[in-house]
């Protein structure tokens, strides 16, 4: 949750967190290409979406969806859909695994889309929500 310090605004520790693994892997694959002629793009590629899933799934607050009994409602959709939403991702990065690596058309398509959804999520929690 964010915080309201003094006028300012502080983001969830796990938030930070996961931005800051992000980064990491964006700086550790620029280095390993840059360095080492070693192109860990597809690497990075599954990370990124494996992180992306679980921080969807951590911020979702799964514990919530113990309301589902009741019925999909207002409160419990939002939950619900990110939690979705988060295991997709999940399930591409698993995919883009070089081992794995899947290419489809609409596979990338999915991988595209989640990938917005995390740069709105990021602008969103950073930037909009006080």
């Amino acid at each position: 949750m964010k915080k309201r310090v003094g006028g300012e605004v502080r983001v969830s520790q796990k938030f930070v967190t996961a931005l800051a693994i992000v980064s990491i892997l964006g700086f550790l694959g620029i280095m390993s290409q840059s360095f080492f002629g070693f192109d860990s793009g597809e690497y990075i590629e599954c990370f990124l979406m494996l992180i992306i899933g679980s921080g969807l799934i951590i911020e979702a607050k799964v514990k919530k969806l113990k309301s589902l009994s009741k019925g999909i409602t207002s409160s419990n959709i939002t939950h619900l859909t990110t939690v979705i939403i988060g295991l997709i991702a999940i399930v591409a990065g698993v995919f883009s695994f070089p081992l794995i690596r899947i290419v489809n058309p609409s596979f990338l398509a999915i991988k595209g889309i989640i990938s917005i959804i995390a740069i709105v999520v990021i602008i969103i929690q950073t930037w909009v929500i006080d």
